[in-house]
């Protein structure tokens, strides 16, 4: 009998060997310890098949706790196998779009509907296979903590969760959505704007300038005297190299023959790449010497340093008397930039079958006006944003501007005042044909097109900047939309300071008498 009972504890020990090969559940481990330690304190007391009862009841329950411990990992396994499925099913998702929608530029609206509709009944199928499918796992049991389904018992308390969704990026080439994403994020459900930890951008040599160039107002003895004055002192002070209009290298050279080492360009191909050798740009005029310097360059424009010499100066914050010590400041030490948003359009003619007229866009920093000229007639304009129809404009015009624009024509018109540095484009009517047709400003992002219809009376005339007038007949189109090369303009404090002055010194804006003060009341 005792043998026997030794056997028996052999057979235990041995269920209790094969049940330690599986770490992961603790608790199989402590009931198995529990069980052995119960054994050698019964007492040989009974009969031999009461002994042999209990050993069996003790296998039987090592191997339940075996099996309950080899079907919760192979339940974790697979679960965790079918989580790698999911993801790389939702990955391949992913790219499938991405390849779709690469050329969507080449893609009408019926077309991009068409593809949206297409990703949307994929991905419901998808959704359907994944969550509680064929293989019995569902999808939200792996992305959430608890999945609501018809077993929940009524006493359990239902956890709310937040309905999952993706963010995807409009697309139209590279033009739009390239730099969105450092604006935006989305984590855990929430979209949130990527807080600007510095409201002003700064702008900071990495290597000291080399050359400068110089554009100045003409037909003035005044501004080509400081011009002499400045190159002069910029070369013996930096030993710069200097860029002037040709105009003005023909003005410096019958001066004094001093001005030999000056740079000039000859033909416009020399002048497409300007951008390549100027490191700064100094303009000495007013507004529409900033103007005439952004013009030059049809590409990236170098940083513009606009000195006031003219009559309002929205643009030109710095005094020409103090030149010697802003031009040290801007060329030794990090200073201020507004980076204004220019304008680029193109004209598409009814004639040349939705081919552009030019090769190169029109870039304008203002403004570009849609007018009736010399005709005695309204302007009857038809306007879309996007794909989307705006409105009919019956009047003297129309105005498509910058917000650096906003304190030009479009002030005049009636639009409001807008910092240079808040992403949108102003559409403003020229004494509208009605009461109701107000000023909007839209997003940075749309693409505006102004068509002639081929029901109107008389033809328009578009302006760019205030100058290259060109003429719309019936069925002609102007296609605006937001450059990606803005024209950044150092500022003598910061872009806000700089704004609010301009329009108080410029426009005396809001001046008034304050009211009288008696005294309090006896």
């Amino acid at each position: 009998m005792a043998i026997q009972v030794c056997d028996e504890r052999t057979n235990v020990s041995v269920a209790t060997s094969n049940q330690n090969e599986n770490r992961d559940i603790t608790k199989v481990t402590s009931v198995e310890r529990a069980t052995y330690a119960f054994i050698p304190q019964t007492p040989i007391r009974s009969t031999d098949a009461h002994l042999e009862e209990f050993s069996e009841a003790m296998r039987t329950v090592a191997k339940t706790l075996r099996r309950v411990a080899e079907g919760k990992a192979a339940a974790q396994a697979e679960a965790a196998e079918w989580k790698r499925k999911y993801e790389l099913e939702m990955a391949s998702k992913e790219h499938k779009y991405h390849n779709l929608t690469k050329g969507c530029t080449n893609f009408g609206k019926d077309k991009l509907e068409q593809l949206t509709s297409q990703m949307a009944l994929e991905t419901a199928s998808i959704d359907q296979t994944s969550c509680c499918g064929n293989h019995g796992i569902c999808s939200h049991q792996i992305l959430q903590d608890e999945c609501p389904g018809p077993n929940r018992e009524p006493h359990e308390k239902i956890v709310a969760r937040k309905a999952p969704f993706r963010l995807l990026w409009g697309c139209d080439g590279d033009k739009n959505g390239q730099h969105k994403r450092d604006f935006v994020s989305f984590e855990k459900g929430d979209i949130k704007t990527a807080e600007r930890s510095n409201k002003q951008i700064l702008l900071k040599w990495e290597s000291p300038p080399q050359t400068v160039l110089f554009v100045t107002k003409p037909n003035s003895s005044s501004v080509l005297t400081l011009c002499a004055e400045m190159v002069r002192w910029l070369k013996e002070h930096s030993n710069m190299n200097v860029f002037v209009e040709p105009r003005v290298s023909k003005e410096l050279l019958l001066e004094d023959s001093y001005f030999k080492f000056i740079q000039t360009w000859n033909n416009d191909l020399e002048e497409k790449t300007l951008h390549t050798k100027v490191d700064l740009v100094v303009t000495l005029g007013g507004d529409g010497t900033v103007l005439w310097a952004a013009s030059l360059f049809k590409g990236p424009v170098p940083p513009v340093v606009p000195f006031a010499l003219g009559s309002l100066g929205f643009m030109t914050p710095f005094p020409s008397e103090r030149y010697r010590e802003c031009l040290g400041n801007v060329l030794e030490r990090p200073f201020s930039i507004t980076l204004r948003s220019r304008l680029q359009c193109h004209v598409i003619r009814d004639a040349a079958k939705d081919e552009v007229e030019t090769e190169e866009p029109i870039l304008v920093l203002n403004e570009v006006t849609i007018d009736r000229g010399m005709s005695s007639y309204l302007t009857y304009l038809e306007c879309y944003c996007d794909s989307s129809f705006v409105t009919c404009v019956q009047g003297d015009g129309l105005i498509i501007s910058t917000t650096s624009g906003s304190t030009a024509y479009s002030l005049a018109a009636g639009g409001s005042m807008v910092h240079p540095q808040v992403p949108g484009i102003l559409f403003t009517p020229i004494c509208p044909h009605s009461l109701s047709f107000r000023p909007l400003i839209l997003p940075e992002y749309v693409t505006l097109r102004v068509q002639v219809p081929f029901n109107s009376r008389g033809q328009a005339w578009a302006s760019f900047d205030g100058k290259g007038r060109i003429q719309l007949g019936p069925g002609d189109a102007l296609i605006c939309s937001i450059s990606p090369w803005p024209v950044p303009t150092a500022c003598l404090v910061d872009s806000t300071t700089d704004f609010l002055r301009s329009i108080h010194e410029g426009l005396h804006w809001n001046l008034r008498k304050s009211q009288s003060f008696d005294g309090p009341p006896a």
